[in-house]
């Protein structure tokens, strides 16, 4: 059963890992790679990655990319999401605490964005325009 629009953007903003599509083409099938990401409810989606990765040129060149992440239990439900590539800019600080913070336990935080090279990290952001989503536990 369908996410309602509400459900779907809370479920987005929870911390899951994405796969993030993109194509690739030269007769080649979409790259697609896991990334962490930060989404508000209503806002764009963010993650960054290095600038010379063969992602940030796929996303460049596209112009938009989508986003799968999901769940299994205790009911498997997805979240789908396809949009235009709205702006990049180099990573700052705060992009990357922000974004690490969701997925690392906090005393692991500190030396892992102290760690982080911040002369290559780049800060992709997309604004969702198509989803597609399901809650399998909603059924019957």
């Amino acid at each position: 059963m369908p996410l309602s629009v509400a459900a779907r953007k809370a479920f987005l903003a929870e911390p899951h890992i994405a796969s993030l599509a993109v194509e690739a083409g030269d007769g080649r099938g979409p790259l697609n790679v896991p990334v962490w990401y930060d989404y508000d409810p209503g806002g764009e989606i963010r993650f960054l990655t290095d600038g010379d990765s063969l992602k940030a040129n796929l996303i460049t060149k596209a112009g938009r990319f989508s986003l799968l992440v999901q769940r299994s239990s205790p009911t498997y439900r997805y979240v789908s999401v396809e949009g235009p590539l709205v702006r990049s800019h180099p990573s700052t600080l705060d992009d990357l605490t922000r974004i690490a913070a969701r997925y690392l336990p906090p005393d692991a935080l500190s030396g892992y964005v102290q760690g982080s090279d911040l002369n290559v990290l780049v800060t992709f952001r997309m604004r969702p325009e198509r989803w597609l989503s399901a809650d399998l536990g909603a059924l019957g």
